[in-house]
């Protein structure tokens, strides 16, 4: 636990501020604060950039503050708050260096950063567990489920157990089976006292108290609260993984910024990669399930993948009805030969809700077996819109931002900079996405983008002042210079420009033309192999009857 350490930030913190500035400078829609006197010599900075305070209006349900690289071992005082997209992949929402360990520091870097985000709450955080921090957090986040990560609890335990790990090695994996696999309240309790029992180790002190604080690190406690966690190995018991590999027990200060960016640079290529995958890649059906062919089409890939998982494991957790109340029933859903570890599944009809006692849905957001089997059982062919949480789908980044722990648009012009260089971006994404299919697309999109490039240095150079069709209504007048060239672009007359979009217009239309027509034969072909799977898998079910007769 952390007790009022101080730290200068020397010269590496005035490197860190000088990059502030220069990136505020920018993009107004880059946010930073120091709290701290004139010299900068021992205050706290937290920065976000424009793609973090957006991406937190699409994923800022559940946030990570990890303060891990605090410790003896990094002696680096940051730390960063993160969440999981679409793809279940870390991403950032901000980062912070924190000078001052003290109660009033972390108050101030979460205040700051809710500040940044436009003041909204999230659903659940999840941070190490520091007596320090959760009082900051209680404070600025009364609303908000604080959740203790595993790791920060099996690490300190390990440290304050130290000759029982070393007397007794099977006494670890004990412990943690006891924490991770038990379902229920009372299974959890019972193991727990056999593992005070078997150990003879009633009176530790540790032990006691992370059993008074159960329910803020043992999962079986935290199911009903969404935390987005998907059952992965990575983030089975640590905090989130997005500077893994990046900032270590040998990165300094002065070497932190360009780690940094190093990390958000690689994060979003994976996230482009992965939402090209999504797009270009249809994942395998394992059904002729019409459930299994909508979430195919819905979900990003690596949702789908652990939705297809639980729809696959229907066919072997069977739903038994135990209860009738009209438009009310209960089921009991429990996998061949594993019938104790049965889960209980209320569904109304009605309503077309259901909720089950494994709480998977609330935790995870996404649709548990055992709800799936009682689908089954009601031939509930596709997924209730409830069961369709927007941030694991294809689409959580589109659209106006309805979020309701979205951030609201600020009125400061100099703010609402987010939100045209985010939409701008996302338009450039589709170009890009669209424009690499094809040799063909590709030149098109090119010539569009250069055009429009040639466009907008036009309004730049300008100045202020002008009309919409001419000028920026807010801006500096200067020059354009071409990437990597050191002459001025040309700008063509009025009707060489006609022309030009003449001639992309019909471009593009006959490339529209062709792609419906992929499409159309695509979709003929995906109707077929539809199809095929049906009349195999009848072939399949009437050869199975066959032998049993």
């Amino acid at each position: 636990m952390s007790g009022g350490r101080e730290r200068a930030l020397g010269v590496g913190g005035q490197h860190v501020l000088d990059y502030l500035k220069r990136m505020q400078a920018e993009n107004p829609a880059f946010f930073y604060a120091v709290e701290s006197d004139d010299d900068h010599s021992s205050g706290n900075i937290f920065w976000s950039d424009a793609m973090a305070r957006m991406n937190y209006t699409h994923f800022g349900d559940t946030v990570t503050f990890d303060t891990t690289y605090r410790t003896s071992r990094h002696k680096l005082p940051f730390a960063s708050f993160t969440g999981l997209n679409h793809h279940g992949q870390p991403v950032l929402f901000g980062c912070a260096l924190i000078l001052n360990d003290s109660e009033s520091s972390f108050i101030w870097v979460l205040q700051t950063w809710l500040h940044s985000m436009g003041g909204r709450y999230p659903v659940s955080i999840t941070t190490d567990p520091d007596g320090l921090i959760q009082v900051a957090v209680s404070q600025v986040l009364p609303g908000t489920r604080h959740r203790f990560c595993k790791r920060g609890i099996f690490r300190e335990t390990q440290d304050k157990l130290a000759d029982l790990y070393q007397s007794h090695p099977t006494f670890e994996f004990e412990f943690k089976r006891c924490i991770n696999e038990a379902e229920t309240i009372d299974e959890f309790e019972a193991a727990w006292e056999s593992l005070l029992q078997r150990y003879y180790i009633t009176d530790k002190e540790w032990l006691q108290s992370i059993y008074s604080a159960r329910e803020q690190w043992v999962p079986l406690y935290m199911r009903d609260t969404f935390f987005g966690d998907l059952g992965l190995a990575e983030r089975s018991e640590g905090l989130n993984t997005f500077f893994d590999g990046y900032v270590n027990a040998s990165t300094t200060i002065q070497m932190l910024i360009k780690q940094y960016e190093k990390a958000v640079a690689n994060w979003h290529e994976k996230e482009l990669k992965a939402d090209y995958d999504t797009t270009n890649t249809p994942p395998v059906l394992k059904t002729p399930s019409p459930m299994e062919k909508q979430a195919a089409g819905l979900f990003t890939r690596r949702i789908f993948m652990k939705f297809q998982e639980e729809l696959v494991e229907t066919l072997a957790n069977p739903a038994t009805k135990i209860e009738d109340s009209g438009a009310v029933s209960t089921y009991r859903v429990a996998k061949y030969g594993e019938e104790c570890k049965a889960h209980t599944v209320s569904f109304n009809s009605f309503e077309m809700k259901a909720t089950c006692s494994c709480q998977m849905f609330e935790y995870t957001g996404i649709i548990c077996r055992h709800i799936l089997a009682v689908f089954r059982a009601k031939n509930v062919l596709t997924l209730p819109s409830q069961y369709i949480l927007k941030r694991w789908t294809r689409n959580a980044k589109s659209g106006s931002i309805t979020n309701e722990n979205a951030p609201e648009v600020p009125n400061d012009p100099r703010e609402s900079l987010t939100v045209r260089y985010n939409n701008l971006r996302q338009e450039a994404i589709k170009y890009v996405e669209e424009g690499a299919k094809s040799i063909y697309i590709y030149n098109v999109a090119l010539g569009a983008l250069q055009d429009a490039a040639k466009k907008v240095a036009a309004v730049k150079n300008k100045g202020p002042g002008a009309a919409p069709d001419g000028n920026l209504a807010n801006g500096n007048s200067k020059e354009f210079h071409a990437s990597g060239e050191n002459h001025m672009l040309t700008f063509h007359s009025v009707d060489e420009k006609k022309k030009k979009i003449r001639e992309l217009t019909a471009a593009l239309e006959s490339t529209n033309q062709r792609c419906e027509v992929y499409r159309t034969n695509l979709l003929a072909i995906l109707k077929d192999m539809e199809d095929q799977k049906l009349k195999l898998s009848v072939k399949v079910q009437n050869a199975r009857l066959s032998l049993k007769e």
